[in-house]
């Protein structure tokens, strides 16, 4: 009996032995997974636009040049779909690499007030941080299930339209329903394509970016009034969202005002409408190195309520202001609300430029 009890022991110990080796596997592989599928969209938004140019011109010198000609036929023909809010997939949308995408960091998308299918809207994203993680897993993809948290409601990510004009880069952004950041394209949104429709803005932009590090709740929106302007005209609502935790996932070396550095960086952003920021994350394998991986930071996106706007075709610097003045104040009133949900402390106050 000893032995058949020792017996069954040592058999009941290697079985749990077994599953725990098991287990652990398959974590590190998920864990990897999160980290690949981070990795390639980051690589994407920085390198696939420029690497698709340099191959299509590489093909265009080879005997497949014909794939290259139909290529940028097609892309004539197919120029101002961007401008029309894109060619959007649900299957792209849905795909499963999104989901580790967002388990990684994780990221969340908090829901405050309904919307009404009958109105369109103007939603204000903050802050920027270096890529706008938060912003392009919760609207592009249905990772956060923003489609069944808003139903009716059509996002649009609006990003500079210069992608646009980069083959195959195009196609990858359009189909996850991310459209170009231009008055053309939101005023056919909001004035030609029904309701519903929520096209989401990073009101900061570059300018903000540079300012983006770990530990700073600061936006750039003091001066920044068109989307306003773009909202009154339309009638469109506008809807406040601060993302906490979007400027913890990357560090970034800032230049001082006056420096050369700086000084770089704007011109950049005067001229192409992006300023190019020294930053890092972690490396591929592991999180005591450096590379392009963003810090698995907590991402949570929380929607506040909407401001209800007027539609004034001829709006005054008076209305501009007004309406601005609120959506300042609203999206203070938000990141106060929700501040020490998510790890800040009571005295933290959002800086507004």
């Amino acid at each position: 009996d000893f032995y058949k009890g020792s017996t069954g022991s040592s058999i009941l110990s290697a079985l749990q032995d077994l599953f725990s080796v098991t287990w652990l596997n398959r974590s590190k592989v998920e864990k990897q997974l999160q980290v690949i599928s981070v990795l390639q969209w980051v690589l994407s938004f920085l390198v696939l636009g420029v690497a698709c140019s340099a191959i299509l011109m590489y093909i265009f010198c080879t005997d497949c040049w014909l794939i290259a000609v139909l290529y940028f036929t097609w892309l004539v023909f197919d120029w101002n779909t961007p401008k029309k809010g894109g060619r959007r997939s649900q299957w792209v949308r849905n795909w499963a690499v999104w989901r580790y995408f967002r388990d990684y960091f994780p990221i969340q998308l908090v829901k405050t007030h309904n919307l009404l299918t009958t109105r369109n809207y103007i939603f204000g994203y903050h802050p920027h941080g270096i890529m706008g993680l938060g912003a392009f897993c919760n609207f592009s993809t249905e990772a956060t299930e923003v489609s069944k948290k808003f139903p009716g409601i059509r996002p649009y990510l609006a990003t500079l339209a210069g992608n646009f004009r980069l083959p195959v880069l195009r196609e990858y952004l359009m189909s996850g329903g991310i459209c170009p950041v231009n008055r053309d394209t939101i005023d056919y949104l909001l004035s030609k394509n029904g309701s519903g429709n929520a096209i989401i803005i990073v009101v900061g932009g570059a300018a903000e970016s540079l300012s983006s590090m770990p530990g700073k709740n600061a936006v750039t929106l003091r001066n920044r009034k068109g989307f306003v302007k773009l909202a009154l005209r339309h009638g469109a609502d506008l809807v406040p969202m601060y993302s906490f935790g979007e400027n913890e996932v990357y560090k970034q070396v800032i230049f001082e005002e006056g420096s050369w550095g700086r000084w770089v960086q704007k011109k950049f952003q005067k001229y192409i409408g992006f300023a190019p920021c020294i930053f890092h994350g972690r490396g591929l394998f592991s999180s005591d190195t450096w590379g392009l991986v963003p810090y698995s930071k907590p991402i949570t996106t929380v929607v506040g309520e909407p401001i209800t706007i007027p539609k004034l075709e001829h709006p005054t610097q008076q209305d501009i202001d007004l309406y601005h003045t609120m959506y300042m104040e609203a999206l203070v009133k938000l990141f106060d609300k929700h501040k020490t949900k998510f790890g800040l402390l009571e005295t933290e106050v959002l800086e507004v430029n």
